[in-house]
């Protein structure tokens, strides 16, 4: 396909890859994780000057996103104690953090469960007891309704809250980042 008529636009050695392994020519990997394969692979190749550097996201390069979205995966494996598999729910609006923690997730293979920041401390609770998640990350404003609803939920053993401010029992998220 073309994009007002430069074909190369659409196209990457990525694709081509895909290309190859669609028509069985290349084997499909045994484990596929899209942070590593893919935005890593990107970086790469932007790095080996074989692509021309693009933002992956309008505040960061593929590189730059690899690398913050490591970060977060640090956060979450030794400081909150997450492990591959376990669920963590998380509530924000479309900020960096969002994408900087569902690439992060996918990194640590950490289980995410998105929701809206319009949920009650009722949906909060329901969504918590229906996932078995082990951590939250919101932002302030939601805090008081997870706090509400904590105490009938005893899985939950890290709060993550994205605020320049702080609150107790809540680890923060920009600190540790």
């Amino acid at each position: 396909r073309t994009f007002h008529g430069h074909p190369r636009l659409l196209s990457s050695d990525v694709y081509s890859q895909y290309e190859s392994i669609r028509q069985g020519k290349q084997e499909i990997p045994k484990y596929f994780n899209f942070a590593s394969d893919v935005l890593d692979k990107w970086s790469e190749i932007e790095k080996a000057g074989k692509r021309p550097s693009n933002p992956a996201f309008w505040w960061w390069s593929f590189e730059e996103l690899g690398f913050l979205s490591r970060k977060v995966a640090n956060v979450l494996t030794k400081e909150c104690g997450l492990q591959k598999g376990d669920r963590l729910i998380l509530i924000l609006p479309r900020i960096p953090e969002w994408w900087l923690v569902k690439v992060a997730c996918m990194r640590a293979g950490i289980i995410i469960i998105p929701g809206t920041s319009q949920l009650s401390a009722k949906d909060i609770l329901y969504r918590l007891q229906a996932s078995k998640a082990t951590c939250i990350i919101t932002t302030e404003k939601l805090a008081p309704a997870v706090d509400s609803v904590a105490s009938q939920y005893q899985l939950l053993k890290t709060k993550l809250m994205v605020s320049q401010g702080s609150r107790e029992g809540w680890l923060n998220f920009t600190e540790l980042y």
